[in-house]
């Protein structure tokens, strides 16, 4: 039994922020229906783009739409509305990510289905949330990432202004409202009732960034870029050796002590510049040049078993066609094998959180556009006994 078995969530999502919630509870067990307008989510035009006997699909959309059912409704046929607004009463979420008021002038608002089915979860993601100044003002990854701050802490300290290179303000946003839905529909199933879900992407963005917003709080002081490096704690960055970077993180002075004597320099865990967390963060720069002198002796296998041994954390810095062939990533079992609508079979990273007694692997593959239309809407939009 999956947990969010006999959950129908009907999800008018695109890209990525809501697509992502759509899949978590997916994964999760819930029936998941995808509608899409006539030419598809846009995501489904994003390479790579394998081609196969039926045509090609793109592998970022697969990545994104596992275990959902896909149907294609034109919202602005009276028509096709109606029988959206029938599919909703069937749903226990309505998941969307449409601007600000959208669904409100489609007549499938939340406000519409409030009083006629008061035990619906209704989400609506956007850039910067239902009302206010900005609400009409449309987003992405890269403008919440720059509006919300984390351009302004990523990247080296005199280099040009970066995002992170995972699209953590859609992501995140996704968890968040996922968290959110599912914490919702048990206060439903206990008799309680269902709730509008506003989740903003500048808000989850900056909601993430607690440790950042709370440096700001304490201090007055901008938070600033540091690039691998960490704000309060050192040795905990990237560190050159004499074939390639690596990482430790020392974030205690027991493992700084062990990482002088892995160096051979006992020495420094006497100097008073390095004598306690707060004292090395302030001076990680010179610290950094210290450790560097013995780092140029050996290469990067040398200096991660040497670590490794001693008890301080310490990773390679993996391409992901590294990391995807570790033994650890085999062992979880986080990559399945897939089969795209284009015939095409090739791989994913599935759910990466496990629960005992419990098969959370993927049990669809991602839909074509449109595959599950007429199976859904033949059944005169009611759920099945069996589902």
């Amino acid at each position: 039994m999956l947990p969010l078995a006999g959950v129908r969530v009907v999800e008018f999502c695109q890209v990525l922020a809501g697509p992502y919630c759509g899949m978590l509870l997916a994964d999760l067990g819930a029936e998941v229906i995808k509608v899409e307008p006539p030419e598809g989510d846009m995501m489904r035009q994003w390479p790579p783009i394998t081609e196969g006997s039926e045509g090609g699909y793109s592998e970022n959309f697969a990545s994104i739409n596992r275990n959902k059912r896909s149907v294609v409704l034109d919202l602005k046929d009276p028509a096709q509305k109606a029988a959206a607004r029938q599919l909703i009463l069937t749903a226990d979420v309505v998941l969307e990510n449409n601007r600000p008021g959208v669904m409100d002038r489609l007549g499938l608002g939340y406000e519409s289905f409030r009083a006629e089915k008061p035990g619906l979860v209704y989400c609506s993601i956007s850039a910067f949330g239902q009302s206010g100044p900005r609400s009409g003002e449309g987003g992405f990854d890269v403008t919440v990432q720059a509006m919300s701050g984390i351009m302004s802490v990523t990247g080296e300290p005199d280099g040009a202004p970066v995002k992170c290179g995972v699209p953590v303000s859609d992501v995140g946003t996704g968890l968040y409202a996922a968290l959110t839905i599912v914490s919702i529909l048990r206060r439903v199933a206990g008799g309680g009732p269902g709730a509008h879900v506003d989740a903003s992407m500048l808000g989850c963005s900056l909601g993430m960034a607690a440790l950042q917003t709370s440096e700001f709080f304490g201090t007055g002081n901008d938070p600033r870029k540091l690039g691998s490096a960490h704000p309060r704690n050192a040795p905990y960055q990237a560190f050159k050796a004499a074939d390639g970077h690596f990482v430790i993180a020392a974030g205690n002075n027991k493992l700084w002590e062990a990482v002088t004597q892995v160096v051979g320099r006992p020495d420094l865990f006497a100097d008073a510049r390095f004598a306690t967390t707060q004292s090395r963060a302030a001076n990680q720069v010179a610290l950094k040049d210290l450790l560097e002198v013995e780092f140029a002796k050996h290469g990067v296998d040398h200096w991660l078993a040497a670590f490794e041994k001693a008890g301080v954390p310490q990773g390679r810095i993996n391409t992901y066609s590294q990391i995807l062939a570790d033994p650890q990533v085999a062992h979880m079992g986080w990559v399945e094998e897939m089969e795209l609508p284009s015939g095409v079979k090739t791989k994913t990273f599935g759910s990466p959180v496990r629960i005992s007694a419990t098969d959370i692997s993927k049990r669809r593959d991602p839909p074509a556009l449109g595959a599950d239309t007429e199976a859904i809407f033949g059944n005169t939009f009611q759920r099945k006994a069996a589902e």
